[in-house]
């Protein structure tokens, strides 16, 4: 019994050295801490963009009848009011001479009218019957020549061809779609931004010294013309909360075509960012945290909210204060309410060792 005893003794003791040790050894480690620099900066923001041409256009048959002709070929730039398509005329060739010789016979009518009006064979009543009947048979003679004129398609602008689905001999209806036509010049991108981000650029356009956008392509390659900032929508979106800006980017080069995507990318510029390194945060359920350094070398987490995110560096517009002490590394070993040796170093040094400095 009383080895019993002692043997409980001795291992109470061993726990004890143990657990002082540990302590000593925690204590011992020191870990490095800084503050949040308060600055002014920018940051490069994206958005999803969809790309536009200037001027798009379904061209569509105005009459019925058969394809007789296509003038252009797939992904050819045409000129504008150059022929594209013709639909067999024949039928609308004969209305047309109809109604011309329709029109004829009532100019002859009108004339004899009139010679028997003026010598009071006939009434003026009859004269003006004989000219009502001309002006039916003209109008009905530019409605012939309107329809044969609906036979030939031109191009309404200069563009480019996009695919044309009918073949020569099809059938085709009034409407029917014979392809559509892209100008090309300029190029309009729309993307959305959030009502505080709209805010934001509204408020700050004026420290902005400029209204450049650039066009990140589909091969994360930029494109290199600036766009410019130009139309934002009336209204914002009642179920996305969002608006959407239009920038407009020359393209001579004819290197972008309506249907693209792309991301803006739009520099952002920020009064007394603060800004913190990103090794000093640690996640948890897409929520941000840093450790805060108390007056007693004790830790406590604090949740921070990120405006913007730069290469190494994190813009935060609350959470955290320029005063608050954070722990820069080591934040995956330490929990709430240790308490920790630490070394200060200066949040200038620390921002001149990473890869990107806030400017």
């Amino acid at each position: 019994m009383k080895r019993i005893i002692i043997t409980g003794i001795g291992a109470l003791f061993a726990f004890a050295s143990c657990s002082t040790n540990q302590e000593e050894k925690t204590e011992a480690t020191k870990y490095l801490v800084t503050n949040p620099v308060e600055k002014d900066t920018t940051f490069t923001k994206e958005y999803v963009s969809q790309v536009r041409s200037v001027r798009n256009i379904e061209i569509r048959s105005q009459e019925r009848g058969y394809l007789q002709n296509i003038y252009v070929d797939e992904g050819q730039f045409v000129q504008a009011g150059q022929l594209l398509f013709r639909i067999m005329p024949k039928l609308y060739e004969a209305e047309y001479q109809k109604a011309t010789a329709e029109t004829k016979a009532a100019e002859v009518e009108l004339q004899n009218t009139k010679t028997l009006a003026d010598k009071n064979v006939i009434s003026r009543n009859e004269q003006t019957v004989a000219q009502a009947k001309l002006d039916q048979a003209r109008a009905q003679q530019a409605m012939a020549k309107l329809h044969l004129g609906f036979t030939e398609i031109r191009a309404p602008f200069s563009g480019t061809i996009d695919r044309i689905p009918l073949k020569l001999g099809s059938l085709i209806d009034e409407g029917e779609l014979l392809t559509s036509l892209s100008d090309n010049t300029e190029m309009f991108a729309y993307f959305n931004v959030s009502e505080p981000e709209y805010i934001d650029y509204m408020t700050k356009v004026k420290d902005r010294g400029d209204d450049k956008v650039t066009l990140l392509l589909a091969n994360n390659e930029p494109l290199k013309y600036k766009g410019k900032v130009e139309v934002i929508e009336g209204e914002f979106d009642n179920e996305t909360g969002n608006i959407a800006f239009r920038a407009t980017f020359p393209n001579p080069d004819k290197l972008l075509r309506n249907g693209e995507t792309g991301k803006i990318l739009m520099t952002i510029p920020m009064k007394r960012a603060l800004i913190i390194p990103q090794k000093a945060t640690y996640e948890i359920q897409d929520k941000k945290y840093v450790f805060v350094v108390g007056a007693d070398h004790k830790l406590s987490s604090k949740e921070i909210t990120v405006a913007a995110e730069m290469t190494d560096l994190y813009v935060l517009t609350g959470g955290i204060s320029v005063r608050d002490k954070i722990l820069l590394e080591g934040v995956q070993r330490v929990k709430d309410d240790q308490k920790i040796a630490y070394e200060y170093q200066k949040p200038q040094d620390v921002l001149a060792h990473l890869k990107l400095k806030a400017e």
